[in-house]
Protein backbone atom coordinates (compact mmCIF):
# COMPACT_ATOMS: atom_id res chain seq x y z
CA UNK A 1 0.00 0.00 0.00
CA UNK A 2 0.88 3.54 -0.70
CA UNK A 3 2.13 6.16 2.01
CA UNK A 4 -1.18 8.28 2.06
CA UNK A 5 1.18 11.49 3.43
CA UNK A 6 4.15 13.14 1.93
CA UNK A 7 5.93 16.47 3.19
CA UNK A 8 8.07 18.97 2.11
CA UNK A 9 10.03 21.25 4.42
CA UNK A 10 11.27 24.70 3.16
CA UNK A 11 14.16 26.61 3.30
CA UNK A 12 12.32 28.93 6.12
CA UNK A 13 11.48 25.71 8.22
CA UNK A 14 7.78 25.31 6.93
CA UNK A 15 6.65 21.86 6.76
CA UNK A 16 4.11 21.22 3.81
CA UNK A 17 1.56 17.77 4.31
CA UNK A 18 0.28 16.51 1.17
CA UNK A 19 -1.96 13.84 0.32
CA UNK A 20 -2.25 12.46 -2.95
CA UNK A 21 0.30 15.29 -4.25
CA UNK A 22 -2.11 18.09 -2.85
CA UNK A 23 -0.81 20.22 0.16
CA UNK A 24 -3.73 19.98 2.82
CA UNK A 25 -1.92 21.57 5.85
CA UNK A 26 1.12 23.85 6.38
CA UNK A 27 2.66 24.09 9.70
CA UNK A 28 4.77 27.17 10.21
CA UNK A 29 6.96 28.98 13.15
CA UNK A 30 7.52 26.17 16.35
CA UNK A 31 4.89 24.12 15.23
CA UNK A 32 6.06 23.36 11.74
CA UNK A 33 9.82 23.56 13.44
CA UNK A 34 8.44 20.71 15.86
CA UNK A 35 7.10 19.10 13.48
CA UNK A 36 10.47 18.63 11.09
CA UNK A 37 12.78 17.88 14.31
CA UNK A 38 10.29 14.88 15.06
CA UNK A 39 10.08 13.72 11.15
CA UNK A 40 13.71 13.66 10.78
CA UNK A 41 15.00 9.91 11.17
CA UNK A 42 12.03 8.84 12.30
CA UNK A 43 10.96 5.61 10.22
CA UNK A 44 7.78 5.36 7.85
CA UNK A 45 4.97 4.07 10.32
CA UNK A 46 6.29 7.00 12.84
CA UNK A 47 6.41 9.49 9.82
CA UNK A 48 2.14 8.55 8.74
CA UNK A 49 1.40 8.88 12.45
CA UNK A 50 3.15 12.79 13.05
CA UNK A 51 1.52 13.61 9.61
CA UNK A 52 -2.09 12.34 10.69
CA UNK A 53 -2.33 13.78 13.80
CA UNK A 54 -0.80 16.83 12.10
CA UNK A 55 -3.66 17.00 9.61
CA UNK A 56 -6.38 15.85 12.48
CA UNK A 57 -6.91 12.68 10.11
CA UNK A 58 -6.70 10.12 13.06
CA UNK A 59 -7.74 6.41 11.77
CA UNK A 60 -11.10 6.22 13.11
CA UNK A 61 -11.62 2.70 12.22
CA UNK A 62 -14.32 2.59 9.84
CA UNK A 63 -12.34 3.95 6.61
CA UNK A 64 -12.32 1.83 3.48
CA UNK A 65 -8.87 1.21 1.71
CA UNK A 66 -8.85 2.15 -2.23
CA UNK A 67 -9.76 -0.58 -3.95
CA UNK A 68 -11.37 -2.34 -0.98
CA UNK A 69 -15.10 -3.96 -2.00
CA UNK A 70 -17.55 -2.16 -0.01
CA UNK A 71 -19.50 -4.84 2.27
Amino acid sequence: MAEPFGFRVTAEGTVRVQRRGRTVKVLAGSAGAKLAAALEGADDETVQALLQRATGNYRRGNERTEGAPEG
